[in-house]
């Protein structure tokens, strides 16, 4: 792989938010993602599991799990969790995918699956022996999750699911899926959900469809037609499903922004390495005003959403806010929004080449769309900062 010029993360880092194993963590992932061998992305199942077992190998998984089931920490830590994915983004998207997914999958099971059930799993997916996935979205539900119609109904001490689940990363090649599915038939919006834990290899669970999408990544539909769970298999309390969903996601929303930040700090250093040596009216590009304008007004956004970051990261960690939602979505909105300009741009520095297939801006540009709509899209989040703020100004007048 390549070795990044060390500004951004290892700077960062250096800020408050952070502590000495965080400078450690940075530093050691970077070297060795630098040495490791390029992954061909023609084919996105192979490329996937071969991550997850090199992650895993190497031991980065662990930050995934909690320390109880093989992990670095008791608890997770987002300061953690955010460096890893902007580092893995950095270099291969689907490395940061693979690592994002064995924590966003197994999120569910680490918070609220029996003892067995997380001593089972959770110890193959720190090691990259299970590949996790989490089974939230449907054809008619996916922003709006208080719309999801699979059922789980009990018969005896078992649950029988029936329905469709779309979108569904690591769908085809998971080893186990956490799925929400409504156990009220007389209940509507999130109200009357429970959650599962369903083993790929299930009776009455198959993959539907693949889906193919711009930038490759393990994709599908899933069908659920009369699957059988024992209930030793529910995840939490019955009708918890959605406050399980949501606990999951306010984990790992931050996270994505660092991923966005990982795409956006490699377009930017793609743009100033092209800059500095393209010559242009009798000069390098970078001697030109206008580039000059466009590259500070691509570091400004970068910094920015950097700080949202971390601001969002350290409150969940150190400030004693376990959700912090509102900095969480404040940080996945600038951060995705942003990346979405900086990638742009570095496109457009690029000329012609930076749509010509192989290049790196013209990756980035594929990779980074699909974060300003998975988990929680960008008007999603503009909601939530909204009420948030509307919340607070009725407490402070009251």
């Amino acid at each position: 792989m390549v070795t990044p010029p060390r500004h951004a993360l290892t700077q960062r880092t250096a800020l408050p938010f952070f502590d000495d194993a965080h400078r450690t963590l940075a530093m050691e992932l970077e070297t060795w993602c630098a040495a490791q061998p390029p992954h061909a992305h023609h084919d996105a199942d192979a490329a996937t599991r071969s991550w997850v077992r090199t992650l895993g190998e190497a031991g980065w998984l662990r930050h995934a799990v909690p320390r109880a089931w093989g992990g670095v920490r008791d608890v997770l830590d987002s300061r953690s969790l955010c460096i890893v994915r902007e580092t893995l983004a950095w270099h291969d998207g689907l490395a940061d995918f693979a690592f994002a997914m064995q924590g966003l999958g197994s999120g569910p099971l680490m918070l609220e699956g029996s003892d067995a059930l997380r001593a089972h799993w959770l110890p193959r997916v720190a090691r990259g022996e299970a590949i996790a996935a989490f089974a939230l979205s449907e054809p008619d539900a996916g922003s709006d999750v208080g719309a999801l119609t699979t059922s789980a109904r009990r018969d005896g001490t078992d649950w029988v699911l029936d329905g469709t689940k779309t979108w569904i990363s690591n769908g085809g090649i998971a080893d186990f899926y956490c799925v929400v599915a409504r156990s009220d038939a007389h209940s509507n919006g999130a109200r009357g959900m429970t959650a599962f834990l369903v083993p790929a290899d299930s009776l009455g669970l198959r993959v539907a469809e693949r889906l193919e999408v711009i930038a490759p990544h393990p994709l599908a539909t899933l069908r659920f037609e009369g699957c059988r769970i024992p209930d030793t298999h529910r995840l939490g309390a019955e009708g918890d499903g959605f406050k399980l969903a949501m606990r999951t996601l306010d984990i790992f929303r931050t996270s994505v922004a660092a991923a966005a930040l990982g795409f956006a700090r490699r377009a930017l250093d793609a743009a100033l390495a092209h800059v500095t040596t393209r010559r242009m009216f009798g000069a390098t590009m970078a001697e030109l005003p206008l580039t000059q304008a466009s590259l500070g007004e691509m570091c400004t956004e970068f910094d920015a959403a950097a700080l949202l970051t971390a601001r969002a990261a350290w409150q969940r960690d150190v400030a004693g806010d376990p959700r912090a939602t509102s900095e969480a979505a404040m940080a996945k909105l600038a951060a995705t929004e942003s990346a979405q300009r900086i990638i742009d741009q570095a496109v457009q520095l690029h000329g012609g080449r930076g749509v010509q297939v192989g290049q790196v801006v013209e990756r980035l540009y594929r990779e980074i769309r699909a974060l300003r709509i998975y988990e929680g899209a960008s008007e999603v989040q503009r909601l939530i900062i909204g009420r948030a703020a509307v919340t607070e100004a009725r407490r402070t007048t009251e």
